[in-house]
């Protein structure tokens, strides 16, 4: 299954009409093939990393994708922020083909963020906070050095950072207030889709329902759409509105999150809610 569409009206679904908004990442049938070192020269072994996947995201709305380590999950979210090219199929943004050019690029930059797993290793250490959030925006051309820094202000305000961390170096802070300066950085250039690739893992179990909290906020506050990745199950059901589950490259399941959890169809799906029964 590849979209849901509720019908709440009490009509037939063929009369049904579906008003969210028009998708931002479409992906029709996409593969993606990455060639091994094992094999010969004339027939290298190859694996599956993405294997047929279609899938949509839409500002407004959370898809949760889980799957164990090898699923996929992972290069899935690298082709949706166009740095993983496709071996076949058709990936659009804003209903349009992506392309190469530098300009396409610099838009897709502005449409379609990340926020990785790691901020110690996703911010660069050198740079105090204040120039890590001004970087997009002189990179974009945004504003005023004047308007930048009124930014770079407000995103601070946002992920709950007070003004004195805009003068800190990421090694001076915490994890947790690493990612959300992470986070602030993904929403300088005001994406419409947000892609977070494990973005708790790296954390204290203390901060990571603070860091999840901030981004349903954010969702909320902002209209954002959110790829929220993972593998752990319970996570990624507290915040996602549906869930693709992904084994071996492919998906498996695709629903809501509560027909997921209480009617789950796939066996894989029913695996890994049996390995955690502190959910069911």
């Amino acid at each position: 299954m590849n979209e849901i569409t509720e019908n709440t009206s009490g009509t037939d679904s063929a009369d049904s009409v579906d008003v969210r908004p028009a998708p931002t990442i479409e992906l029709h049938d996409v593969h993606v093939v990455h060639k091994l070192r094992t094999g010969s020269l004339l027939r290298p072994d190859t694996i599956r990393a993405v294997d047929g996947v279609s899938v949509s995201v839409r500002r407004g709305e959370v898809l949760g994708i889980v799957g164990e380590s090898g699923s996929g999950k992972s290069t899935l979210a690298r082709v949706m922020t166009g740095l993983q090219p496709v071996t076949s199929g058709t990936v659009l943004f804003d209903g349009r083909p992506f392309g190469r050019s530098r300009a396409r690029r610099r838009e897709l930059g502005r449409t379609v963020s990340v926020v990785f797993q790691d901020p110690a290793t996703a911010l660069n250490p050198r740079l105090p906070v204040r120039e890590t959030l001004m970087d997009p925006l002189r990179v974009h051309d945004v504003g005023t050095e004047r308007e930048r820094l009124a930014r770079v202000t407000d995103l601070l305000h946002l992920v709950g950072l007070p003004q004195s961390a805009m003068e800190v170096l990421p090694r001076q802070i915490s994890g947790g207030q690493r990612q959300r300066v992470a986070i602030a950085r993904a929403l300088a250039l005001e994406p419409q889709i947000i892609v977070a690739d494990e973005p708790t893992s790296a954390l204290d179990v203390s901060v990571r329902a603070q860091v999840l909290n901030l981004l349903m906020d954010l969702k909320r506050e902002l209209g954002l759409g959110l790829v929220f990745i993972s593998h752990d199950i319970s996570t990624v059901r507290f915040v996602s509105d549906s869930i693709i589950v992904m084994n071996r490259g492919k998906i498996v399941e695709h629903d809501t999150a509560e027909r997921i959890f209480t009617d789950a169809q796939d066996e894989y799906t029913r695996t890994l809610l049996a390995a955690a029964p502190s959910l069911l």
